[in-house]
């Protein structure tokens, strides 16, 4: 049974905005996983000599790392980001 928000979903709910945050990293890894197996499967499968691999992997494993530090670290899911001015010229 998928997890259920107890109330509407808005993006301008912090608690909501931290769970659709954590949600799209985990797609985002699964989508990394799903591709980086199946590419080295065939790689070892077909003794295919594909260079590049070691390095979409490891420049992939590069962009995880990144996502999860914004979410953990950077991103703010305080009450008063949403109210803070934007910077617009």
């Amino acid at each position: 049974m998928p997890p259920r928000w107890p109330r509407k979903p808005d993006r301008k709910d912090p608690a909501y905005r931290r769970l659709d945050d954590r949600m799209n990293f985990a797609v985002h890894v699964a989508i990394a996983a799903l591709f980086n197996s199946g590419l080295w499967f065939f790689h070892n499968l077909g003794s295919a000599n594909w260079e590049w691999l070691p390095w979409v992997t490891a420049s992939w494993i590069v962009v995880l790392l990144v996502h999860l530090v914004y979410i953990s670290a950077i991103a703010d899911y305080s009450e008063t980001a949403k109210d803070a001015p934007s910077k617009s010229t």
